[in-house]
């Protein structure tokens, strides 16, 4: 069923639908086999993408295996093994490649492209609409992940800006800057690494809302739950979800010790308004640019599963479960990759809690 001519249109009933094939979607989907469902009778992974690798996919070219962030082993599988030991890979060839190779090995079958446009209640049942056919699920695990939602927030005068202006979603390289001035907007990791290429090659300023926090010395386990803790303490009570990396600080790296030893890390405080030329403080100096390069972060890709209101006043959606996966409106939708599971060791080991929770309430498989 894998990657079937995109004209197919099929009509199945499911007891789960897996919506997403990243690293929290596959997550779920082998745990789901191993609790003894079966590819496409029992279960459907769908995916928007042309081909296997998540977002990983869409990354800059520049983003290699040596300056990503870890990509995790997925449950019955090393990385390490598929993608051999060079780490000058470009990420978007290696993890691809990764997933591929796990999805055909545990004959995942997942079906792309696939886009979900809604997601809505059909009796006892969930009803799920894409554009490559009708999915009638008990329950769903939702793992859409973030890229698909780049957020760049709303400032005075951002539609009167004569320059260019991108997201991080939107970056290929840094040559694509020469001889600009650009201003980059955030604090991030993501913000971090383009700064530094960026600035290589042509005049940049920073700003951040907050001043970035750098973290000296080792990121031990201890510090990692207490991070991931405050996450889902904030999902749990319904509230939107930080990100991780908000709660652990950025690492004092040798690329960022380069940095600042070349004055690069020179950050000022956010803008109050956008100007025709660049932006503006409130204090009235200005500064002009010719790009503003917004790493403003991502917003969860959850538009599909509007109809189920699953939302709180709040914004966020109140979360349960032995991880935090199971929508506490709606038990039968599962959210993996959202809150404390956005990076890949979480994404993992929600999408196995996410399958034996969902697997046990639906009553698919015995306790």
């Amino acid at each position: 069923m894998a990657d079937q001519d995109q004209g197919t249109r099929v009509a199945l009933k499911l007891d789960i639908v897996v919506i997403g094939a990243g690293q929290a979607g596959l997550s779920a989907a082998y745990h789901l086999k191993q609790l003894g469902l079966q590819p496409g009778r029992d279960f459907i992974v769908l995916d928007r993408a042309p081909q296997a690798g998540g977002a990983w996919q869409y990354r800059w070219p520049s983003l290699t295996l040596s300056t990503v962030n870890r990509v995790h082993d997925l449950p019955g599988m090393s990385f390490a093994k598929i993608a051999g030991g060079d780490d000058t890979v470009k990420a978007s060839v290696a993890v691809p490649h990764y997933f591929a190779a796990y999805e055909g090995h545990f004959g995942l079958q997942v079906l792309r492209p696939a886009t979900v446009g809604v997601v809505c209640e059909r009796g006892e049942r969930l009803r799920v609409e894409a554009d490559r056919g009708l999915f009638s699920a008990r329950g769903i695990i939702n793992a859409t992940g973030t890229w698909e939602k780049p957020f760049i927030p709303d400032y005075p005068g951002r539609e009167s800006f004569a320059g260019r202006q991108l997201h991080t979603h939107d970056f290929y390289r840094a040559e694509d800057f020469v001889g600009q001035h650009v201003l980059i907007v955030g604090g991030g990791i993501s913000a971090i690494q383009l700064l530094d290429q960026i600035s290589l090659v042509t005049r940049t300023s920073w700003v951040t809302r907050a001043p970035p926090c750098f973290r000296e010395g080792p990121f031990d386990q201890d510090a990692g739950r207490e991070a991931v803790k405050l996450v889902e303490d904030r999902v749990r009570a319904g509230l939107p979800p930080n990100s991780v990396v908000s709660v652990t600080g950025l690492p004092l790296s040798p690329a960022i010790i380069a940095m600042r030893d070349r004055g690069v890390l020179e950050r000022q405080e956010m803008f109050s308004e956008i100007t025709p030329t660049g932006v503006r403080w409130a204090d009235r100096h200005s500064l002009d640019v010719d790009v503003i390069l917004w790493c403003t972060g991502f917003r969860s890709a959850l538009d599909h599963l509007a109809p189920l209101q699953l939302r709180e006043e709040s914004g966020g959606i109140t979360m349960t479960g032995r991880l935090a996966t199971q929508v506490a409106r709606d038990p039968r939708v599962h959210l993996v990759g959202y809150g404390p599971s956005a990076s890949t060791v979480g994404a993992n080991r929600a999408g196995g809690a996410a399958a034996r929770e969902l697997t046990q309430f639906l009553g698919a498989v015995d306790d």
